[in-house]
């Protein structure tokens, strides 16, 4: 069985480690879930992430981010622009995610970023999900 969505996989393997407080979260890798994984860790969400090219197929390992007391730092995250219904905003319509408190990740021209680095460059794209 082929994976259709691997964005959601990656986003769902996170909430599922975060949940039962996993240290770290291993999946396959994949230009585009390294580049999300990126963003996550420049932003703080996660401790870093390293990409694993031994074997057959690269891994990318996931070190995750708890607070003090053993929250997690990551609350949600939620998918928007999915294989059956694309979402796409332009720079002037990048949407907020709390006000601010967390963050937009899209897919732009210039690459992948937060809504904050959108609006910086002037590229709008397609809004891959929601972190906070």
């Amino acid at each position: 069985m082929t994976m259709s969505d691997p964005i959601a996989d990656l986003l769902t393997r996170i909430r599922n480690a975060s949940q039962r407080k996993h240290r770290n979260v291993t999946l396959p890798a994949s230009q585009i879930k390294a580049e999300i994984s990126r963003i996550l860790a420049e932003e703080g969400y996660i401790d870093g992430f390293e990409l694993i090219e031994s074997g057959k197929f690269p891994t990318l390992k996931l070190k995750l981010r708890y607070t003090a007391d053993r929250e997690p730092v990551i609350t949600q995250l939620s998918r928007i622009s999915k294989p059956g219904r694309r979402v796409y905003s332009k720079r002037q319509e990048i949407p907020w995610v709390l006000q601010g408190m967390g963050i937009t990740i899209l897919t732009t021209p210039k690459g992948v970023m937060t809504g904050k680095q959108a609006r910086r460059e002037n590229v709008g794209g397609e809004v891959l999900c929601y972190v906070w």
